[in-house]
């Protein structure tokens, strides 16, 4: 019998903005993903967009945190890369993550009980080298399809959204954001560099 986790590929990667109603005008706006889901408290806020059937991209804006902007080009190592948050993986259903959670007690690792977010379901635990992990199975997938309703509040349930949010559910976005390089990006593999 096959006792390896039902993978589906990367759920979603958290990241982490400043400035969530610029990040929803990039990604949608520019991009060309779809915002799928949005979480709000209080204290913050959390979208989802998707890159691909079953697979998205998520970030946190956290309210009242004094973050400091940070560029790094890709390729390059930094000591102060923090826009990471956590990788979430996808899992095929509820059984899958209780067979993953099991799975990661038997090997003596640290794991959360199932945590229900409204659309998906997850459990968090860390890699050896201390990197925040978290598997996941959606509820109700809304990546794949066409038929995204911004009024389902299962999966659109910030009370407070940002402006582009709005503009969204009317169908257009009104702006979007123009971006610029980080410094010392790499241009080709035999020029890959750390910048001085």
């Amino acid at each position: 019998m096959d006792t390896s986790p039902r993978w589906r590929g990367v759920n979603h990667l958290a990241l982490i903005t400043d400035d969530m109603d610029a990040t929803v005008r990039f990604y949608v706006g520019v991009l060309g993903a779809r915002l799928i889901a949005t979480i709000g408290t209080p204290g913050f806020r959390h979208y989802f967009f998707e890159i691909g059937t079953g697979n998205s991209v998520a970030f946190f804006e956290y309210a009242d945190a004094d973050l400091e902007p940070f560029a790094k080009p890709a390729g390059v190592p930094h000591p102060r890369a923090v826009q990471f948050d956590h990788l979430s993986l996808d899992l095929a259903d509820e059984e899958a993550l209780h067979e993953l959670r099991d799975r990661l007690k038997r090997a003596n690792c640290e794991v959360t009980d199932i945590v229900d977010h409204g659309f998906i379901h997850s459990i968090y635990f860390t890699d050896p080298n201390g990197i925040a992990l978290e598997a996941s199975w959606w509820l109700h997938d809304p990546t794949g399809h066409g038929d995204l309703s911004f009024d389902d509040e299962r999966l659109f349930a910030d009370a407070n959204p940002v402006p582009a949010v709005a503009e969204l559910k009317s169908g257009a976005l009104k702006s979007v954001p123009a971006t610029k390089l980080a410094g010392g990006y790499t241009v080709n593999r035999d020029d890959w560099h750390t910048p001085t």
